[in-house]
């Protein structure tokens, strides 16, 4: 495991676990295993927060966000390395052709969407890759309800909710990826 994708808000979110249990211990955890990060390239929430810890535990950052969000100045400037393409459908892209695996802390509609996507291309078998969702505060626990209730009414086989890992920390969602490889 070389490379780890990580979904997040733009926003740190009302609790400060979000950003220090969450984002900061993560990229730390990151760092401490030599795994590099890919993530969407922002300076702003927990993306920002996710970086500047891998980076501040002497870690490796690839961001990959489109040329409208640099325009914006929200691009992270200290960076590995950043990659700009020009769309979000680019910036999925490329982030799941660089990822071994995929974790999304809490986040919004944009996360969720791009949770979503990596799910469903392992459903369908684009890829065997790992992931997970780091439950800080107990976030995803109504999304992981929701996955059994798909299961239960039939439109999810069960044996694609198992895709889906969920865990309170970090280093024990990792420990599960490396195991999955």
């Amino acid at each position: 495991m070389k490379h780890i994708a990580v979904y997040c808000g733009s926003r740190k979110g009302k609790s400060l676990a979000y950003e220090e249990g969450g984002a900061r211990e993560l990229g730390k955890e990151l760092a401490k295993r030599n795994i590099t990060l890919i993530y969407g390239g922002s300076s702003t929430g927990l993306m920002g927060s996710v970086a500047d810890a891998v980076l501040d535990t002497g870690g490796k950052v690839i961001g990959v966000i489109p040329n409208f969000f640099v325009e914006q100045e929200v691009a992270h400037q200290n960076l590995t390395e950043l990659i700009t393409v020009e769309s979000m459908h680019e910036r999925k892209a490329k982030m799941a052709e660089l990822a071994d695996g995929f974790i999304a802390l809490p986040g919004g509609p944009g996360t969720l969407e791009e949770l979503f996507e990596i799910f469903t291309w392992a459903q369908i078998g684009i890829h065997q890759k790992p992931i997970g969702m780091l439950n800080i505060q107990q976030y995803y626990q109504p999304l992981a309800k929701w996955l059994d209730h798909m299961v239960s009414e039939g439109f999810m086989k069960e044996e694609f909710r198992s895709l889906a890992m969920l865990e309170d920390e970090p280093a024990f969602l990792i420990d599960r990826f490396i195991k999955h490889v």
